[in-house]
């Protein structure tokens, strides 16, 4: 988050081969049971001795908030909002009121950050932090082509401005759902409550605690968040029917990972990463019970093609081992493909490469990430077979057939949407895919 079950021989390049069949890794799964600026609304500097409202204060203090990293800008900021808003330091005295539509800049000013409104110079006061709020309950603030509901603050950073979205727990989620789950239709309500859970686990438990500036960023390095931008009724819907509510196994929230499509089978940590395993992510069949179908077969990469010429193969490995050794690197010929291990649900569990120069054995994720298309993005995952195409130069081209989409570990997406329209609902979904585990409220 044991060691692989079974070693496959090591293979040679030969003119043609192949490893192993998808539809030998298709039966492997069921036979284990069965992814602007407004002109007129200009306020003023408000006095050093002024403060924020004790309401907006205490509102802040009331629910549960997460952090969440925007931006970090090199440049100048752009805030502004539909409604009333105002910039603050961090002691609550207001640095100033500002009207609706306007918009206002905020810069590094040495180790500190200024503010202006667009059209004037700056205020007097400057902080190595500012915050930007909204003064209506539910107003947003606009900044970076996005709405955001809580607060933004601007700090001053090494290389310029770093913005973060403080922001009540479950508004976070709102703006999580939508982006990672991938559907707004009334009939998969499940899967989207199903997703609310999941997302808020996640967030509890990568909360980071006052000795770093925010706990986690709006990408996929942790959860994709686009803030009330992203928000959808069916979304929005799923987490107020959810409030509240995390997984938990024994006395403590989980870390509640998922993916696009499993392809199949889900997969446990350690088939995935260099980790150990856990009781609640054990490997499960994604498979309708009584046929030969599967809940995650209407996902768009539920099965997959990708094929690299040789070149093409030689210049991703390089790239890749330039990323290790912090160097660009020469590999020379790819004269070796082996996949040297597999995991019982069939995913390649290890994958050994050998060059001219070295020999590499690549393990779970990082075969996603040494394969990376010249675009860079990830194979789509290490549920696949290969077909190797051998020449006097070694390789000269490599075609995976694979399955699914992600890492394969916790929740498959695709699956829960398809539990979900065959009528399951949120609890069976996540008590599925995270068995043993429980459903209560956070605290």
């Amino acid at each position: 988050m044991r060691r692989w079950p079974r070693r496959a021989a090591s293979l040679r390049v030969s003119p043609r081969w192949r490893v192993f069949a998808l539809s030998a890794l298709g039966a492997v799964a069921c036979s284990a049971a069965a992814a602007s600026r407004h002109p007129t609304a200009s306020r003023r500097e408000a006095p050093v001795a002024a403060r924020a409202p004790a309401s907006a204060r205490a509102a802040l203090r009331g629910p549960r908030t997460v952090r969440i990293l925007l931006a970090t800008a090199r440049g100048p900021v752009r805030v502004s909002s539909d409604g009333e808003w105002q910039i603050v330091a961090p002691d609550g005295q207001v640095v100033a009121l500002t009207g609706s539509r306007e918009s206002w800049v905020l810069a590094r000013d040495g180790e500190r950050v200024s503010a202006r409104r667009e059209d004037s110079s700056p205020v007097s006061r400057r902080e190595s932090t500012l915050i930007v709020r909204a003064m209506e309950p539910d107003g947003t603030l606009l900044f970076n082509g996005r709405r955001w509901r809580g607060e933004l603050l601007v700090s001053a950073a090494a290389r310029g401005l770093q913005v973060v979205n403080r922001v009540p727990l479950d508004e976070y989620v709102r703006g999580v759902v939508p982006l990672e789950i991938g559907t707004s239709a009334s009939a998969d309500a499940a899967a989207v409550e199903a997703q609310a859970v999941a997302a808020r686990s996640y967030a509890v438990t990568h909360e980071a605690g006052p000795g770093r500036a925010y706990d986690m960023l709006a990408t996929v390095a942790d959860q994709v968040y686009g803030g009330a931008t992203a928000e959808t009724a069916v979304g929005n819907r799923a987490v107020d029917a959810t409030a509240g509510l995390v997984l938990r196994y024994g006395n403590r929230v989980v870390n509640a990972p998922y993916h696009a499509s499993c392809g199949g089978s889900t997969a446990e940590p350690q088939d995935v990463w260099r980790t150990g395993p856990e009781p609640y992510l054990r490997r499960v069949s994604d498979g309708v019970p009584g046929t030969s179908r599967f809940y995650c077969d209407g996902a768009p990469r539920y099965r997959w093609t990708r094929s690299m010429t040789g070149d093409a193969l030689r210049q991703a490995i390089a790239r890749y081992v330039g990323t290790l050794s912090g160097a660009a690197a020469a590999t020379g010929r790819i004269r070796l493909v082996s996949v040297s291990d597999v995991t019982p649900a069939g995913r390649v569990a290890a994958l050994t490469i050998e060059t001219d120069g070295r020999r590499l054995v690549l393990r779970g994720n990082e075969i996603r990430d040494a394969l990376r298309s010249p675009s860079g993005e990830l194979l789509y995952s290490t549920y696949f077979s290969v077909d190797a195409v051998a020449g006097a130069e070694g390789v000269q081209t490599l075609t995976l057939h694979g399955g699914g989409n992600g890492h394969g570990v916790g929740m498959c997406q695709s699956g829960a949407i398809g539990r979900a329209r065959a009528g399951q609902d949120f609890r069976t979904i996540l008590q599925t895919y995270y068995p043993g585990t429980v459903i209560g409220a956070i605290e």
